[in-house]
C-alpha cells in the first residue's frame, strides 16, 4: 500500500522557484517516495528518527516518515547550500 504524501507550504513555493529540468525531476523523486520511502539513495538525518533526504542533482528533499499512519511529509525542497538553514 502507498504511502500518502503531504507537502508543507513553503517546499510547494520552493519548487515553483526551480528551473525546469531540476522541477521535474524532483517532483518525480518525490512521487516516488510514496511507492519506496526509503529508497537507495536515501539518507537519514543525524539526531532525527524519522527524517531523510534525497539528493536530486543540487537539490535537497527532507522528509519524515510516519510508518504507522502511512504518511510522509515532504519538510523542505532546497539547493544544497541553503537546505539545512533553519532546521
Amino acid at each position: 500500500m502507498p504511502y500518502r504524501l503531504e507537502i508543507k507550504p513553503q517546499p510547494e513555493k520552493a519548487l515553483e522557484k526551480i528551473p525546469n529540468p531540476y522541477r521535474s525531476r524532483i517532483t518525480k523523486a518525490i512521487a516516488d517516495l510514496a511507492h519506496d520511502p526509503r529508497p537507495i539513495n536515501a539518507t537519514k538525518i543525524v539526531g532525527s528518527d524519522i527524517a531523510y533526504r534525497v539528493r536530486v542533482g543540487d537539490y535537497r528533499i527532507i522528509y519524515e516518515i510516519f510508518d504507522r499512519v502511512l504518511v510522509i511529509h515532504i519538510v523542505r525542497v532546497a539547493h544544497r547550500k541553503d537546505v539545512y538553514r533553519g532546521i
